[in-house]
């Protein structure tokens, strides 16, 4: 989950790093966390992080630094503060591609991995129909699987899947009602949705059409403007 969907500038100017809810993101992120150990978060936005970070008491910063350490917590920039080095890399809106990007971020940076939404449409539409979403890209002849890199195309663009799954107030997406003693309690109608819709997208994924769905799916939340 990007929390950084909740706002769409990058600026440290105080509107956008406390009315855009950035800093109550990063306040309910730790305790979140440290609920359950099976969740994780990946967080984009270093700017904001960073400015968050020099706010935060010495045990904070300790217990930010053991959830990066279990790899419950992610960034793109953790390597000078707590030596981690990421694994996987995904964005999600780039307007093209090349084989030296996936050699650099494979063979040079070391990326196990890559995640992505935007191809051409036509050879979207084709590899979805062939269950060739996920693919091993071989980015360079030269230096031959040393370089090749695990490759993932989102199969529905980078919104969540069908768009029903948005939780900003006034969203179209249906409202969460948790309280069962209310008329229009729909917990358990929308966790089913939700497991149908991630269940729905896995066929479409796998390497070869005679493969297996595969066990994981990404489910992006947020979009451009959204969470």
């Amino acid at each position: 989950m990007d929390a950084a969907t909740c706002t769409y500038t990058a600026t440290l100017l105080d509107p956008h790093y406390k009315v855009a809810c950035v800093q109550n993101v990063l306040d309910s992120l730790v305790p979140a966390l440290l609920k359950d150990e099976n969740r994780k978060f990946i967080y984009v936005e270093q700017a904001f992080f960073q400015r968050w970070w020099r706010q935060q008491s010495d045990s904070i910063k300790d217990t930010v630094k053991g959830l990066v350490s279990s790899g419950q917590l992610e960034f793109i920039f953790i390597k000078e503060e707590f030596g981690q080095i990421p694994r996987i890399g995904w964005q999600i809106d780039p307007f093209g591609h090349s084989a030296v990007q996936a050699y650099l971020l494979g063979a040079q940076v070391g990326f196990d991995a890559l995640y992505f939404s935007r191809i051409d449409y036509q050879d979207h539409k084709r590899r979805k129909g062939t269950k060739e979403l996920e693919v091993v890209w071989r980015s360079s002849k030269t230096f031959g699987s040393s370089a090749d890199i695990f490759t993932g195309i989102f199969p529905g663009g980078y919104e969540p899947p069908t768009g029903e799954f948005y939780f900003e107030i006034g969203a179209e997406s249906p409202v969460v009602q948790d309280d069962p003693l209310l008329f229009d309690y729909n917990v358990e109608e929308r966790v089913n949705a939700f497991v149908a819709a991630a269940l729905a997208q896995l066929p479409k994924t796998s390497l070869s059409s005679s493969r297996a769905p595969p066990d994981h799916a990404i489910v992006r939340t947020g979009a451009a403007l959204r969470h």
